[in-house]
């Protein structure tokens, strides 16, 4: 709701399998791929990978009820990955958000 009420285009497949089965026309245009960590089926680093082999300017936000440290720990995410915690704000996800799309 926040990234809809920012005038973010958002769209929410129900399951990781199913963000696997974008179309090409959907995926060039998305620039962020928000994901969970830890999901049932693929995991949000696959995921990640998966999408960014087809789209490689997708950007990627991972976020997860686990700390920085115990993701890291699992090497789920690497040093320099853009991470954050739960629970947020609607202000933070939107500040991480804009973060992630200007970074170089």
């Amino acid at each position: 709701r926040a990234l809809r009420a920012a005038g973010y285009e958002v769209t929410v497949p129900p399951t990781a399998e199913d963000a696997l089965r974008v179309t090409p026309a959907t995926l060039q245009r998305t620039r962020l791929l928000i994901t969970d960590v830890v999901m049932p089926g693929v995991d949000g680093r696959a995921l990640a990978d998966e999408l960014r082999r087809k789209s490689e300017r997708l950007r990627v936000l991972f976020t997860s009820g686990y700390t920085p440290d115990a993701v890291a720990d699992r090497g789920v995410i690497d040093s320099g990955m853009h991470f954050l915690p739960k629970p947020y704000t609607g202000a933070s996800l939107l500040a991480r958000v804009r973060a992630v799309l200007d970074a170089p």
